[in-house]
């Protein structure tokens, strides 16, 4: 089977390869700088600076992972704000669950605008990356963090 693309805006690329390289470049040395001071006070059994460290350093780690992954699979999309078919940034759309039928409302919204308590998510994350240039009758797969894959058909666009 083919793997899914990753369908992004080049906004939202780039955003994901500047947050890559920050992690690389920075936040990575930040946490070892973190984890040499908390090696050198000694005891590590009961340190909760270290502990703490070790944490945030498998957790940027994870995020590297992430998004390379992301990345290796992105395919940039122009938007046609013109086209009220599609779904783009600003529109509102909804999907519903395929297998358990649950029905779902977004709207789709830039990064720095996401707002999960009112239903609106980012373009950039795995739902809204996937539902961009969708239309109305379309079905969609999305991989949950487990691996599991997800069927969502698009119910309607609208701005």
């Amino acid at each position: 089977m083919a793997e899914k693309k990753n369908l992004m805006t080049r906004e939202g690329l780039k955003a994901l390869e500047d947050e890559l390289n920050d992690l690389k470049l920075n936040k990575r040395k930040e946490v070892a700088q973190k984890i040499k001071e908390a090696r050198e006070q000694g005891d590590l059994s009961e340190n909760a600076e270290y502990d703490a460290a070790k944490d945030e350093q498998r957790d940027i780690e994870a995020r590297i992972e992430e998004i390379d992954n992301i990345l290796k699979n992105a395919e940039v999309v122009e938007h046609d704000e013109g086209d009220a078919d599609k779904v783009n940034v600003g529109a509102t759309v909804k999907i519903k669950d395929i297998e358990f039928g649950d029905e779902m409302e977004y709207k789709i919204v830039g990064s720095t605008e996401v707002d999960c308590l009112n239903n609106k998510i980012s373009n950039e994350s795995p739902v809204g990356a996937a539902l961009i240039g969708a239309k109305k009758g379309d079905v969609i797969e999305i991989e949950t963090p487990n691996g599991e894959m997800i069927k969502y058909e698009v119910i309607s666009v609208s701005r």
